[in-house]
């Protein structure tokens, strides 16, 4: 059943590459001649390709680099950032590279609903020319829908994504199938093609024009960071079951499929996918086609939130919305601010480019880059956490980047054409991070200017006779050491203090869970003082519910009733000297000022709430 799962989640956009890819190696000013040796070259590349990126290199290595589970490459930079802290030049090049990589997979995100869902509809201008003028509409109809749903999330609907799935790759394994038995004489020479040699020939025939058309060839491994980013649902066994046992028979047979279709009829068709259907079945081909590329985009959409909450716990964006879904199911959730922005993006580009052939050449790089990315950080993972030997772990990961980097090289050229804009995205994203991750230590570096030892602050209080009042206040603040500055600020203003004073950190963690037992640690500091460090892995949302209960556990019992919460909101004012250049201060500034507040992110009761305000210069 979970490799059922697997096959409906994981494997969406590489099931539905088959509508587009072998077509693109053939199309634009670029393409290749259709003769019978450079289709037995391209169609070499592609079966290498899913044996090599795929089968080797996620499901046999990459897929070991497990943080408690949990994969993706965010998950693979938190594995390997704890040992790099003595490093910190290399560690700095580490996270950078890193969060580009993250940063890449947004932009993948953008393009992959956009051109899977008009690849599929437009199978409707094959069935008749009339409905041509229809495809844009019906494609930015369908992605309206599709994101506006979002909100009720995935629990429902994903029962039906395994079995529709398993529906679609054996449909297109079939017809694959049935076009070799039709053309089992003169054409079942397409079979060769798992012969490397007929790669290599291609590259020695066609030379740096054989290398171009790997940036067509990589459409068919698209999705492959979807094998590791969503490890943590399905185990790595079952997703290994799913691709070895139907996605990969069925896709093999659907491209050997296409390729003898092409040999037969001698040229290129306009869409040799649905060539291969019979009239009869076209339609219900052009429906399949389309809910499989809805499926396959509801992966990315998920995924895209999912790495969003792994960046805001990892303190490299500010806190934004997330609704949980799922009841049962931590893992599904819903960031509104992230789905209008997809979906205003996704629109776009259907309206920019209107065909899938155009929006090939923007698809491409943001997926080589990012498994370039998982490449080099894989070697450090391999060489850190696990002590291979330098060789064992450089030749493995040398011949992922022949692969990796003979495809991103490939896809650089695409820039003119569409490939600027996934690079764009990255780019605003990587900048966004990058600037609010570095914008907060400044913050946390002015404040600790402010911030008072604990036994100072005591003394003073007791010597200033503070006035102590009945209840329970609770001071929210990442300070961990210190008396923070929000309770020096009301202490100084009232010189009042509660019966019973909690200070309060919520802290981010390289781990995705953290149980119940070991999720806060309590001390008693003196004169009815007491400091609550709770700790959140990077697939967790902080509740101020699950923070009290944790603390009840360690036997500070704190009735949020009948507590005052108190926290600052401090204004960045972007006037300092050093750290940042001044238009990034007056960004993280506007980030900062449009940032959920802590009764938001954390569900605090707004009734209990005493927000005090402070500027920092930074």
């Amino acid at each position: 059943m979970l490799a059922l799962g697997a096959l409906g989640i994981v494997y969406g956009d590489i099931g539905t590459s088959p509508i587009y890819a072998f077509r693109q190696c053939f199309a634009g000013p670029e393409g290749i001649a259709e003769t019978p040796a450079d289709v037995l070259g391209v169609l070499s590349l592609i079966l290498w390709a899913l044996i090599g990126v795929v089968s080797v290199k996620y499901l046999l290595f990459v897929m070991r680099a497990d943080n408690q589970g949990e994969g993706g490459i965010l998950a693979l930079l938190a594995l390997i950032l704890p040992r790099s802290e003595a490093a910190r030049a290399r560690t700095g090049l580490l996270a950078g590279l890193g969060l580009f990589g993250a940063a890449l997979l947004y932009g993948d995100g953008a393009i992959t609903p956009a051109i899977s869902v008009l690849s599929a509809v437009e199978g409707l201008g094959i069935a008749t020319e009339r409905l041509d003028p229809l495809v844009v509409p019906i494609t930015v109809g369908i992605l309206l829908v599709l994101f506006r749903v979002q909100r009720y999330g995935t629990a429902r609907v994903s029962t039906i994504f395994g079995p529709a799935m398993l529906v679609w790759f054996l449909t297109i394994g079939g017809l694959g199938a049935l076009q070799l038995i039709r053309d089992s004489g003169e054409h079942i020479s397409v079979l060769r093609a798992i012969d490397p040699t007929h790669a290599i020939g291609f590259f020695v025939r066609h030379g740096s024009d054989a290398f171009l058309a790997l940036g067509a060839v990589v459409l068919v491994v698209t999705g492959s960071e979807a094998l590791y980013a969503d490890m943590g649902h399905f185990g790595a066994r079952p997703i290994r079951v799913a691709w070895y046992a139907i996605a990969l028979p069925c896709l093999v047979l659907n491209y050997l499929g296409q390729a003898s279709l092409v040999l037969d009829r001698g040229r290129m068709t306009e869409h040799p996918f649905y060539d291969l259907a019979p009239d009869f079945f076209l339609y219900p081909l052009i429906a399949m086609a389309t809910a499989a590329t809805i499926i396959a985009s509801q992966a990315l959409i998920s995924g895209a939130f999912s790495l969003t909450q792994q960046a805001v716990q990892l303190e490299f964006l500010p806190r934004l919305r997330i609704v949980h879904t799922s009841g049962t199911e931590r893992g599904q959730i819903y960031m509104p601010d992230v789905n209008i922005a997809l979906t205003i993006l996704c629109i776009g580009l259907v309206l920019g480019f209107r065909s899938s052939e155009a929006l090939a050449g923007a698809y491409g790089i943001a997926v080589t880059g990012t498994m370039s990315v998982t490449s080099i950080l894989f070697f450090v993972a391999a060489r850190r956490r696990w002590q291979w030997p330098w060789l064992g772990a450089a030749i493995p990961v040398a011949l992922f980047l022949v692969f990796d980097l003979s495809f991103l090289t490939a896809n650089l050229v695409k820039i003119r054409s569409g490939g600027w804009v996934p690079l764009a995205i990255a780019c605003v994203v990587f900048l966004l991070m990058t600037t609010w991750k570095r914008g907060r230590q400044l913050v946390l570096d002015r404040q600790s200017e402010w911030a008072q030892p604990v036994h100072e602050f005591l003394a003073d209080a007791e010597a200033h006779t503070a006035v102590r009042v009945p209840g329970t206040a609770v001071y929210l603040s990442s300070e961990t050491h210190q008396i923070p500055p929000v309770l020096l600020h009301n202490f100084l203003a009232n010189r009042v203090l509660h019966e019973r004073v909690v200070l309060v950190s919520a802290l981010g963690v390289e781990r995705p869970w953290v149980s119940a037992r070991e999720r806060a640690s309590v001390v008693e500091m003196g004169q009815g003082m007491y400091r609550a460090v709770a700790l959140f892995g990077f697939l967790e949302t902080p509740r101020i519910e699950t923070i009290l209960h944790a603390c009840a556990i360690q036997g500070l019992v704190i009735d949020i009733e009948a507590s005052l919460f108190f926290f600052s909101r401090f204004t960045p004012l972007p006037t300092g000297h050093g750290g940042m250049a001044r238009w990034r201060k007056n960004l993280f500034a506007f980030l900062s000022r449009n940032a959920p507040s802590l009764t938001t992110s954390f569900r605090i009761p707004p009734a209990r709430v005493v927000e005090i305000g402070a500027q920092v210069e930074i």
